[in-house]
């Protein structure tokens, strides 16, 4: 593998330095390194971090290969700038066995555009009612760490405290999808004033705070560790604030749409808005930003969603829930968090890469930029503006509802322990 010189990049942000990549590993950080043999790529004005990581990915395969495959969706995560993504359990079949999370893990391997993590099912098919193999999963090539039957709710309190028992003897992890099914049921967007006048079925705030309470309660109760996935409401943020106040093993995340996006966007009628948790009102955006600014969330995870254009081509009622996610997460981020003063890339590289990786305990991923580190780096113009054309993406799926809408920032390079994945902006 070849030398490549970075040379005058911002390092997280900071002032211009040379990075040597030298085979998988950084070599050297420098204001200035001779390029001797290596291949120059000139990137003054240019952020560098660390590759960033997704707690949050949905890659559909096996069974839904018209939506995304691993290589697609791993594709889509280079184009990103992610060199990790966690690639959730509701496959087809589920992800409950060894067996089918060695099969997403060696998929991974084989299409080499960014490591795939696969998560485990914490129960038999995602119903809720028998523990899946976490211990065999765990043991497995996967190595797994993170479970979760995202989609679904582990809404039973005592298969969610078995769980949480079980995941303590290999330090791992349960992420929750907090959504009460019974507060729910028929349940089209955000229950408040919109879905009033549009008279569709609402899907109160407390559906996902009630789960919160009871499971940072359950995991402090246990001594385990509970990850909440796509935090959505200003309430859901005072009850992590509160149980992280305790001192309690609890982590959350948020989604670029949910930064951003508000439940106006259902007047629309458009299912590209469709999605669980629901866009929530601007008062709840707003209280997400300050929780990830702060840090009580934790971290931004995709919750890429991929969908054939029949399943959100249709009417409102019918449509598919979800976005895809991967390949606008870090232009979104820099539009809501870094342009509006609340982080700067340094906090960018902590809440997209350092604190995921620690999470799902990553290893390799979520390191600093720094001599003997594995060069897994990613290399970003923040000057660029662009309009986003679904046409563009690596993604299989097209169901972004950022479509036309102009947003900041691009993914220049990605490197993948030393390998360019991405260059200029294209796949290699």
């Amino acid at each position: 593998m070849s030398k490549i010189l970075i040379r005058g990049a911002q390092v997280l942000g900071g002032e211009p330095q040379d990075v040597l990549i030298d085979g998988g590993t950084i070599a050297g950080v420098a204001p200035v390194i001779e390029p001797g043999d290596a291949t120059v790529v000139e990137a003054a004005g240019k952020i560098l971090l660390p590759g960033l990581v997704d707690l949050h990915t949905h890659l559909r395969e096996p069974g839904r290969e018209d939506s995304e495959t691993v290589l697609t969706g791993t594709r889509a995560a280079a184009v990103g700038g992610f060199t990790a993504v966690h690639a959730m359990a509701n496959t087809f079949p589920v992800a409950d066995t060894a067996g089918v999370v060695e099969q997403v893990y060696r998929l991974g391997k084989e299409s080499g555009y960014c490591d795939v993590r696969p998560v485990g099912a914490v129960t038999v098919g995602l119903e809720g009612k028998q523990l899946a193999e976490l211990g065999a999963m765990h043991d497995s090539a996967a190595g797994v760490t993170v479970f979760s039957d995202d989609g679904k709710c582990v809404d039973d309190a005592v298969i969610m405290r078995r769980a949480l028992e079980y995941v303590k003897a290999f330090d791992g992890v349960v992420a929750q999808h907090a959504q009460e099914p019974r507060l729910t049921e028929g349940a089209q967007m955000n229950e408040g004033v919109v879905s009033a006048e549009l008279g569709l079925g609402g899907w109160p705030a407390v559906a996902e705070e009630s789960i919160i309470a009871r499971d940072v309660l359950l995991a402090a109760h246990v001594g385990s560790r509970v990850h909440i996935c796509h935090l959505s409401t200003a309430g859901s943020v005072e009850i992590i604030r509160w149980a992280k106040s305790k001192g309690w093993d609890v982590t959350a995340e948020v989604t670029p749409h949910h930064l951003l996006l508000t439940d106006e966007l259902v007047r629309t009628y458009d299912p590209v808005y469709k999605v669980n948790p629901p866009l929530r009102t601007a008062t709840d955006v707003m209280a997400l930003r300050e929780a990830l600014a702060d840090g009580t969330i934790d971290c931004v995870a995709t919750d890429h969603a991929p969908h054939p254009h029949e399943d959100k081509d249709c009417e409102w009622g019918a449509a598919a829930m979800g976005m895809v996610g991967l390949e606008t997460a870090l232009s979104v981020v820099q539009e809501t968090m870094v342009e509006t003063g609340l982080l700067d890339w340094a906090g960018v590289a902590d809440r997209m890469s350092f604190r995921p990786a620690r999470i799902g305990r990553l290893e390799g991923h979520g390191r600093p930029v720094a001599a003997g580190e594995p060069a897994n780096l990613v290399l970003v113009d923040p000057a660029y503006r662009g309009t986003v054309d679904p046409a563009d993406f690596a993604s299989r799926s097209s169901n972004t509802p950022y479509r036309g809408r102009e947003l900041p920032g691009r993914v220049t390079h990605t490197f993948l322990r030393g390998r360019a994945t991405v260059v200029d902006g294209k796949l290699t």
